[in-house]
């Protein structure tokens, strides 16, 4: 059976018991991922939800409108057989944060970053040990090394699951300290998103806003509040476990 089959062929969508967590299934049948495997989750939250998309589908089933399975898919095709190398990719982006690149001029943006970025720089700090330093211009500086390696161990601390949702909220907002806020329940999930966009949000003050980088940018952020909900999902499931 293919998961993305044209049309509807089932009645209903249920959870089921699965060796690796929980699966779903299409009138008794299991769903399998793009790559022919077992569509199983590690909590039965993130299942139900999934198996709401499933029978929320009309008459054609849909991808763009079941987010959640494209996650789950995602991490059981892609990250989990690739892990090494999207962590790496995702701790990264803490040699380049965008909370540590800051404007030179005019001084009301330069003040403004200092009062939205700061306290997430603060709460790495606090929450993570980590200190990032924050730099002018847009040239890239050297970060602490040993800064970065403990950014890196916690990423890699994630399971495929946890690690395919960082990466969307990283990738997405251009900041590793973000992704991992929004994770940790450090700020509200909106709240980070806009500070994500604090340079753009200058800019459309300064000139207008432009309706076709409007339009993008609620694509993403759709997908970004999307990510945060699949942590939700995944609970205890797959929190990191501390590095050491």
């Amino acid at each position: 059976m293919t998961e993305w089959a044209a049309k509807r062929f089932w009645t209903g969508a249920t959870v089921t018991e699965a060796e690796t967590g929980y699966g779903i299934a299409l009138d008794g049948r299991a769903v399998k991922t793009p790559a022919k495997m077992p569509l199983a989750v590690p909590t039965r939250a993130l299942a139900a939800a999934i198996a709401a998309e499933w029978d929320a589908v009309g008459e054609r089933i849909d991808p763009r409108a079941m987010p959640m399975t494209r996650s789950a898919n995602a991490a059981i095709d892609k990250v989990a057989h690739q892990h090494g190398e999207v962590a790496d990719m995702i701790a990264a982006y803490g040699g380049t944060d965008l909370l540590c690149y800051r404007a030179t001029n005019p001084q009301e943006l330069v003040l403004r970053q200092s009062e939205e970025w700061d306290p997430l720089l603060d709460w790495a700090d606090s929450a993570l040990g980590v200190r990032l330093r924050p730099v002018t211009g847009v040239m890239p500086e050297a970060q602490d090394p040993a800064a970065l390696a403990a950014l890196r161990a916690r990423v890699h601390a994630h399971d495929p699951f946890a690690l395919a949702a960082l990466h969307d909220l990283v990738a997405l907002s251009g900041s590793l300290i973000i992704g991992l806020a929004a994770e940790a329940d450090a700020r509200d999930i909106a709240t980070l998103w806009q500070v994500s966009r604090l340079d753009e949000a200058w800019q459309a003050e300064l000139w207008g806003a432009d309706e076709e980088a409007e339009d993008m940018a609620a694509v993403k952020r759709a997908a970004f509040l999307h990510s945060k909900e699949f942590f939700l999902l995944l609970g205890e499931a797959s929190a990191p476990s501390t590095p050491t």
